[in-house]
Formats: structure tokens, sequence, C-alpha cells
């Protein structure tokens, strides 16, 4: 990892803001003049229920499905192209590294990649909890700063988050 930069990693129960919170992130990074990229994974919502996942490039707004509830999508393949040319930037943001990366190798793999290039001054990393311990061996023993977000920390979270990109938060 270059000098300079920081991981960080977001983790916390299903449900509990972690997209939003990385959406907020990038939102005030981009009205700092910062570069922001990467993908965000929204949940579809249908009469209130989750019919699926978007995946959206935080560069241009793009926005395609990325995980049906009863269909295939191009969303994994267009996310990984997205990741391919999201360096360098400030503030690049990866929701999410879940079992796909992180136990088989397969999935947004490139996202690896780029965290272990470090050509970003901040980077934002969602993986789920039980996945945690994984997330070190895979970007060669690099000890990320871990952050653990529940519906209750959720504003203090997102300050030590925006305090890593400078600036007032």
């Amino acid at each position: 990892m270059k000098a300079g930069s920081t991981i960080v990693v977001l983790s916390g129960e299903s449900g509990c803001g972690k997209t939003t919170l990385c959406a907020q992130v990038a939102a005030l990074a981009r009205a700092r003049g910062l570069a922001v990229a990467g993908v965000l994974t929204p949940p579809r919502l249908a009469a209130g229920r989750k019919v699926g996942l978007d995946v959206a490039d935080l560069r241009t707004g793009q926005r395609r499905p990325l995980a049906e509830a009863v269909a295939a999508t191009d969303g994994p393949a267009w996310g990984t192209k997205i990741l391919r040319r999201a360096t360098p930037c400030d503030l690049l943001v990866v929701d999410e590294l879940g079992p796909l990366e992180l136990l088989r190798g397969q999935g947004w793999t490139v996202g690896l990649d780029l965290l272990r290039a470090g050509r970003y001054r901040l980077a934002l990393v969602v993986v789920r909890p039980e996945l945690l311990a994984r997330l070190p061996e895979l970007l060669d023993r690099v000890q990320p700063l871990s952050l653990t977000m529940t519906e209750v920390n959720r504003d203090a979270v997102f300050e030590q988050i925006t305090a890593l990109l400078g600036g007032d938060g």
C-alpha cells in the first residue's frame, strides 16, 4: 500500500445504513472538490420490499441492476469495469467486498487489487462482520482502520470517516 493512503473498513449488521453512510461520505467529499470513485450497492425496493440490488458508479452517477431476486444481470461485470478505472482518486468506495471476493476469489477481486495499490487518499470499504478477519490477509497483512456501525453510532462513525478526508465535517 502506498504511503499516505488510508483504508477504512465499515462493518455492521444488515440494514444499519452502511450504504447510505458511504453515499453521504461520497457526497461530502465531492462537495469538498475531491475526486470520488468506486461503487455503491443500494437496494432496489418495490412495495416496501427489497427486490434486488443496484450498482452505482460514484464517478458518473450511472446505475444498473447488480442482483435481482428473479433474474441474472450484467451488474457484476459492469461493477468490475467501474472499479478498474476508479483510481487514482481521493476517495475510493467499495460497497461491498463479501464472500465472493474474500472467500472464493471471485466477484470484485479487482477491489482488493486497488486497495493494495494505494492509488487513493482514503478508501472506504464495506465488509460483513463475519468476514473482517479475512481482509488483512488479502491486503498483504495491512491492518485497516475497522469501524463497526450501528443505528446508534452512525453519526459518530460518519464524523470519524469525514475527519480522515480533512477539512470541516
